[in-house]
């Protein structure tokens, strides 16, 4: 029976604190794009996972953001897996469509280790297939086969890897019979992608689990919650891929931020007396001495300098040797780092934070708020010079695709996602859309072969759409 075919009159949809099952008809135009869904052999059941965007912030430990999963106004989908029951134990992962160029892998769901220093395709999927196995306890796990495809280009901020983890998390404890509710599964996966070595802050498997169709959410953390974001009306969201790729797992760029930020929270704190040794998070500097961050960023300005701090300065000033500061403070891909500019990071960090909740504001005085797109285009655009600036995570193609995109007729744009390569996000005006794409088109991918060639699957409109899903067949 081919898959277009199928009763899908059962649907759960992850939308409150517990699975909560739900009769709903998927749209047909889904089922149709993916050409996964046209074998002819009938999965045990189908997981599904938007690709998140973030619209203000970067994802780090101590972030708050506002985000959404992207889907495309085609309906395409993010990243879809089909599961079959297999007896012998093993996990095979098989990969379709745009994941054509990587390779299938079999491994015993008794015996999985993940490499961190040669990071592939497949340890992403099994990041959250380890993560359910040592939250049920280590237990023997049910076989499994998964064809993997989906429409999320690789390595292009769009948070495929993500997607990978919390769609194998959510297949897992589904093919074991055993139940999480969406903040569990969130934490889980956030945890869990770990394994292969970045040190992200858990956004995009929080969004995964926690979005729901039609707003963006205002992720916060410690606890880890979710409230709706309504966008004003008047202006969609676009996504644009600068082309250049960028594998955080292959390289350090990602985790050398999180270590400059865990050094820069030891040195705030202990400025101010603090017991600095258990911090770990600009956030939690914040919440210790009840500052607003207005009064955050006056403390960066008053006890960091601009000037990178070396590691005997660091040693010196937290009094520790150079032995602790690698053992204690950096991870294993940041051993050879020798500079930090801790300034520049706890300034992006605290300014960033100001600027989701402004952003927030915003929004929430839609359609009142005078100017308000433009208003929210503002912040856009200032959160894109300081990731630029002072988180230095940006890249001169992504750069020029952000004032591409902004000279095309967008009220803002930013990088989305990891950064020094990948996509922006670009809020145009409504009756701007068409002009916009044909400009950016021309300008950007058009003169160049290479961009030209991936054009498709490259720039489109797109709009929230709903949280991880699992599919059944009756």
């Amino acid at each position: 029976m081919l898959y277009s075919q199928w009763p899908l009159s059962r649907v759960f949809w992850l939308l409150s604190l517990s699975m909560i099952p739900r009769k709903s008809t998927w749209p047909t135009q889904i089922l149709n794009t993916s050409k996964i869904c046209r074998r002819i052999s009938t999965p045990s059941f189908l997981c599904t996972c938007n690709s998140p965007i973030i619209f203000i912030c970067k994802d780090l430990p101590e972030s708050v953001l506002i985000c959404c999963p992207s889907r495309r106004i085609d309906d395409c989908i993010g990243l879809t897996i089909k599961c079959y029951f297999i007896r012998d134990g093993s996990l095979k992962i098989i990969k379709w469509c745009v994941f054509l160029f990587y390779r299938d892998f079999t491994v015993s769901s008794e015996d999985i280790e993940i490499d961190k220093d040669n990071p592939q395709w497949y340890y992403y999927f099994l990041c959250g297939v380890k993560g359910i196995q040592e939250h049920l306890g280590k237990v023997p796990l049910s076989g499994m086969k998964c064809v993997v495809d989906g429409t999320i280009p690789a390595s292009s901020g769009l948070s495929s890897s993500s997607a990978l983890v919390c769609c194998a998390a959510l297949l897992t404890m589904e093919a074991n019979h055993k139940s999480l509710n969406k903040v569990a599964l969130a934490e889980i996966s956030a945890k869990c992608e770990r394994y292969i070595g970045t040190e992200g802050g858990g956004m995009d498997q929080s969004i995964s689990f926690l979005a729901e169709e039609g707003t963006a959410k205002l992720i916060e953390f410690q606890p880890l919650r979710a409230s709706d974001v309504r966008l004003p009306e008047g202006a969609v969201f676009v996504i644009s891929n600068c082309c250049v790729e960028m594998n955080k797992a292959a390289t350090s760029h990602f985790n050398i931020r999180v270590v400059e930020c865990r050094i820069a929270t030891k040195m705030l704190a202990k400025a101010r007396g603090l017991e600095w040794g258990r911090l770990l998070k600009l956030s939690q500097v914040q919440t210790e001495l009840e500052a607003s961050l207005e009064e955050m960023l006056r403390l960066v300005a008053e006890v960091l300098h601009p000037e990178p701090y070396s590691r005997e300065e660091v040693c010196k000033a937290l009094g520790i040797t150079t032995e602790q500061l690698c053992t204690d403070l950096l991870s294993p891909n940041t051993q050879h780092v020798t500079q930090f500019k801790l300034y520049q990071r706890a300034r992006h960090v605290y300014g960033e934070a100001a600027r989701v909740l402004r952003f927030k504001s915003v929004c929430d005085e839609a359609p009142s708020a005078p100017n308000g797109v433009q208003r929210l285009g503002d912040l856009m655009k200032q959160s894109h010079a300081s990731c630029r600036d002072l988180y230095e995570c940006s890249c001169l193609e992504l750069d020029q695709l952000v004032e591409t995109c902004l000279e095309s007729g967008a009220v803002g744009s930013r990088l989305t996602g990891a950064g020094w390569g990948g996509c922006a996000v670009s809020m145009v005006p409504t009756d701007k859309v068409e002009s916009f794409l044909k400009s950016v088109r021309e300008l950007y991918y058009t003169p160049d072969p290479r961009r030209a060639e991936l054009e498709n699957h490259s720039l489109f409109v797109t709009k929230p759409g709903g949280g991880a899903a699992i599919f059944l067949e009756d």
